[in-house]
């Protein structure tokens, strides 16, 4: 008499997403008609999903497919409160992910994730625009001054992408050695992230000033008047 087997249940959008299958993924949206946005019972999606274990080629065919990278659970909480590396952040922002936002606690994602993910609670912080501003006032928390100027986001961009590889470069160097040598290397992670968004604050600080200067010559040529930048890439 043959032993039955036991048929293994397939995955759900949400298990595939965060076991990062793709293939189950996109059978189940192209072939099933399931949304990229759908929320399980405790109103959890795959945006979320594939965001919380860092699984990027599925988020970048989630969006493909219409998935929002501010998509909310019942908390309030984007895909952004719930990731734990700085790559997958980086890809959220880079995509449109919110961080100046709150969920229904009042929290920030940088704020949500400051204890349990310091390095990149860091990060998002350091996204915040720039201004003319000193880094000493962004380090006590004063505001900046209104009318301050901006450089341009284009400027901005480049920077944070130097910036944010250099930063993943360092993280991974450090728990490299950290395994290597059996030991914590948390306060490391923090003294890194901080020189990085140190870093970050002077480099914007040195941009905004170049793009007074700038301002300063129009102004010495003509009425100051300036017209939109258009690069390329934007």
């Amino acid at each position: 008499m043959p032993v039955p087997t036991r048929v293994q249940p397939e995955k759900n959008i949400w298990i595939a997403a965060g076991d990062g299958d793709l293939d189950r993924v996109r059978d189940l949206i192209e072939n099933e008609s399931m949304s990229p946005n759908v929320p399980d019972l405790n109103t959890y999606t795959p945006m979320h999903a594939a965001a919380s274990y860092g699984h990027i080629p599925v988020l970048e065919y989630l969006f493909s497919k219409g998935g929002d990278v501010n998509v909310t659970d019942s908390d309030g909480d984007t895909p952004l409160y719930v990731v734990e590396n700085i790559e997958t952040a980086k890809w959220l922002t880079d995509h449109g992910a919110v961080i100046d936002r709150q969920n229904l606690e009042g929290q920030t994602p940088a704020a949500y994730l400051s204890e349990d993910f310091p390095e990149v609670a860091a990060y998002l912080e350091s996204l915040h625009p720039t201004t003319t501003a000193t880094p000493a006032t962004y380090l006590s928390g004063d505001v900046p001054p209104i009318g301050s100027q901006l450089p341009s986001q284009h400027a901005q961009n480049q920077a944070s992408e130097q910036l944010t590889s250099d930063l993943i470069a360092s993280v991974g160097d450090i728990m490299q050695r950290a395994e290597a040598e059996g030991r914590d290397c948390d306060e490391e992670l923090r003294e890194a992230v901080g020189r990085t968004v140190l870093e970050g604050v002077v480099a914007g600080y040195g941009m905004s000033n170049d793009s007074g200067d700038q301002d300063r010559r129009t102004d010495d040529v003509g009425n100051g008047s300036k017209r939109p930048r258009t690069d390329g890439g934007e």
